[in-house]
């Protein structure tokens, strides 16, 4: 059977069930008594063996084997949860991630067999003393360890032993006119997957039947402990030749026989069940004949309603790649472009019907861009769930206690941002635990709980959304900052004393600075601020930084909802258009010209109170001005970049309109007061200035 058309898909879902794994199994540390979550993670550590196995990647199938062994056993209370059987099930998982990416790089999971982590696990079951028999243990085929030997049951088709529970429910079925079947399969000497296989005869006799024994069991199965052919009793309403047709169209099926079950042929059985047991057995006999009673009436209106409704709600989501959600977004913004263009094309004398159409059609475009961006909108949760599993590791190997406390993560970004602030967060999550939290020793000295806290939070403000990370940590030493830019010649003593607090945090952001006073595996080499401050910019967004030494720090990301369609505001400098991002914009203000003062020689204004400075756009632009008469107002558009306030100094203000940004290219990627451009309606190209680098 080829598999590779079925990769996409396994890698994706294989994603999703690892982090799915890891997150329950944080949760089952915190609550060892949680039996809830330990049915959950061996559902999924099952549901992955047989995706594994039915790909042919065997040692995945194999480790996630012996993964579902020691959850068996801590579910029969065989073995107790503890530290080293949580820490060698992550070891477990970081194995699986690591097949997985070899996976998504060769299209192989590669030759590891990860041998040592399979000792481990059977050495939990079996005592240390076992270790000797499982280092004898063969290995066959290259990179495939066989943990255990695939043994061959008795044949199927002998006598099935019948419990009284199974017994009673085939004598009610038969009391209502069902066809009781003992079906027996066999397969293909050359059948390769016949746990794949076996799945596929399941789900076909499941569509027309309720199974109700297997021999082999359902676990045997799929764990292919079989030769070439097991047997299944099944309670239908249809006739044996239907079944018996449907299985025989199953590739890689050798022969199909299908006996009859009447109550003669029911082995008698001498033991007797309790009254209780009794009385069990009923209910589940009842439940089993609700079930029949519903396949056999699935041509009532009210049944058929029930099977529509659940298809349809099978059918809500699909699994689109984001390329063609890009091609989608381009032609939406074309669109936009052409109807810029479309409102300004200059016809005379414009007739109602024609304004109507454009205000239709612009509706129409907005709607649509709407449309489009929602679908490719992700909760942040995607990247959040990360995070968890990283702050146990690194605060077990810094011997701290962490808790990490999040919030926020259905806040929705647009794909292309999610992608990117992976990251920057893991960067300020890294440094809180390793420079915010102290030791634990000097926690209890400052009077603080032993365990630090760090809280992750995302919320939406306006057309941006805020990503938070506060820790309860020591915070900064402003002065260890400022005598480390001495240091470093980066400001001198007297110009260090003038400077505010933001000013000399602005530092830690600096390439190469580090306060660390020694180099770790986790920080002191002045590369994680730096970074982030790198890649949020290119995001389009800012960083701050709050900290109150003794007590904690904060860092704010601010980011646009999305990268490619935005409000913006259209100014003239010279004879050239520029753009302005809307959500940078405070306040679009108008001053005389003697309001501009000089303050060590930065130009700045009074602005509610507060001095903010002046940038003329010419001169950071190089645009040639005429020479014309000097105005009696200058125009200001008052721009934030988080707190921090300046005013942009314009000669004319165009007017608000949507823009499509478009890459300036490689080429001319190195400019930093410009971030990309726009096509505006006339055909012309208008740039769009980067705030953050001008203030």
């Amino acid at each position: 059977m080829d598999t590779s058309k079925y990769l996409e898909i396994f890698i994706e879902e294989t994603k999703e069930h690892l982090l799915e794994l890891n997150q329950s199994l944080l949760q089952l540390e915190q609550n060892p008594g949680d039996n809830s979550m330990l049915d959950s993670i061996f559902r999924v550590a099952h549901t992955l063996k047989g995706m594994a196995s039915t790909m042919g990647f065997n040692n995945m199938s194999h480790l996630t084997h012996d993964m579902e062994n020691v959850l068996q056993a801590l579910k029969n209370n065989e073995i107790q949860i503890s530290t080293t059987l949580i820490d060698l099930l992550f070891k477990c998982l970081d194995a699986l991630e690591n097949y997985l990416n070899c996976i998504i790089e060769n299209g192989n999971e590669g030759n590891n067999d990860y041998r040592e982590i399979i000792y481990e696990l059977n050495n939990l079951l079996n005592g240390s003393a076992s270790s000797k028999n499982i280092n004898a243990k063969p290995v066959t085929n290259i990179g495939t360890y066989k943990t255990e030997p695939q043994t061959v049951k008795e044949h199927p088709t002998a006598n099935m032993k019948i419990s009284q529970y199974e017994r009673n429910v085939i004598n009610k079925a038969l009391s209502m006119d069902m066809n009781v079947f003992k079906v027996t399969v066999v397969l293909d000497k050359g059948c390769l997957l016949k746990s794949a296989r076996t799945f596929i005869v399941f789900q076909t006799l499941e569509k027309y039947s309720e199974i109700i024994k297997s021999v082999p069991s359902v676990e045997d199965l799929e764990d292919e402990k079989f030769d070439f052919e097991f047997s299944v009793i099944v309670i239908t309403k249809e006739n044996a030749d239907l079944l018996e047709k449907e299985l025989n169209s199953i590739s890689e099926i050798e022969e199909v026989i299908i006996t009859q079950i009447d109550s003669s042929s029911i082995e008698d059985k001498a033991e007797s069940d309790s009254k209780e047991a009794d009385e069990e057995g009923q209910d589940i006999l009842n439940a089993v004949a609700n079930i029949i009673k519903e396949k056999s009436e699935a041509e009532d209106e009210a049944a058929a309603t029930s099977v529509t409704s659940r298809k349809a709600k099978t059918g809500k989501t699909v699994r689109v790649d984001i390329e063609r959600l890009d091609v989608l977004l381009n032609l939406v913004s074309e669109l936009i472009i052409q109807k810029t263009r479309l409102e300004g094309i200059d016809v005379g004398k414009k007739s109602q019907t024609f304004t109507e159409t454009v205000e239709y059609l612009e509706r129409i475009t907005t709607s649509l861009h709407d449309a489009v961006m929602k679908v490719r909108m992700v909760p942040v949760e995607a990247v959040f769930n990360r995070f968890p599993r990283m702050i146990r590791d690194l605060s077990k190997e810094l011997g701290k206690q962490v808790i990490l406390t999040m919030s926020g993560e259905e806040t929705e970004l647009d794909r292309t941002v999610i992608d990117e602030i992976g990251d920057p967060l893991i960067h300020i999550l890294r440094n809180s635990i390793d420079h915010g939290i102290e030791p634990l020793e000097k926690r209890r000295e400052l009077g603080k709980p032993d365990a630090g806290r760090i809280y992750l939070r995302a919320y939406q403000d306006g057309s941006n959304v805020v990503i938070e990370v506060e820790d309860d940590g020591q915070g900064i030493d402003i002065e260890k900052v400022k005598k480390k830019a001495i240091e470093k010649e980066l400001l001198n003593k007297e110009l260090a004393n003038s400077l505010s607090e933001e000013e000399i945090l602005d530092f830690l952001f600096r390439p190469s600075f580090s306060t660390a006073e020694k180099v770790t595996d986790l920080s002191g080499r002045g590369v994680g601020l730096d970074v982030v401050k790198t890649k949020i910019e290119a995001l389009g967004g800012t960083v701050e930084l709050e900290t109150e030494y003794g007590k904690g720090t904060r860092f704010i990301i601010r980011l646009p909802l999305t990268l490619a369609i935005i409000q913006a505001l259209l100014v003239m400098v010279g004879d050239e258009k520029y753009a302005i991002q809307l959500s940078s914009i405070n306040q679009i203000i108008n001053i005389l010209p003697e309001e501009i003062k000089l303050v060590q020689d930065q130009e700045v204004i009074l602005y509610r109170n507060k001095v903010i400075p002046i940038i003329r756009l010419d001169k950071v632009l190089n645009v040639v001005k005429k020479e014309d008469k000097p105005k009696k107002k200058l125009t200001v558009v008052v721009v934030k970049k988080g707190d921090k306030l300046s005013g942009l100094l314009v000669d004319s203000i165009i007017g608000q309109q949507e823009i499509v940004q478009k890459s300036l290219g490689k080429f001319l990627s190195g400019i930093k007061v410009i971030t990309s451009a726009t096509i505006l309606g006339d055909g012309n190209v208008a740039l769009i200035l980067d705030v953050n680098y001008l203030t």
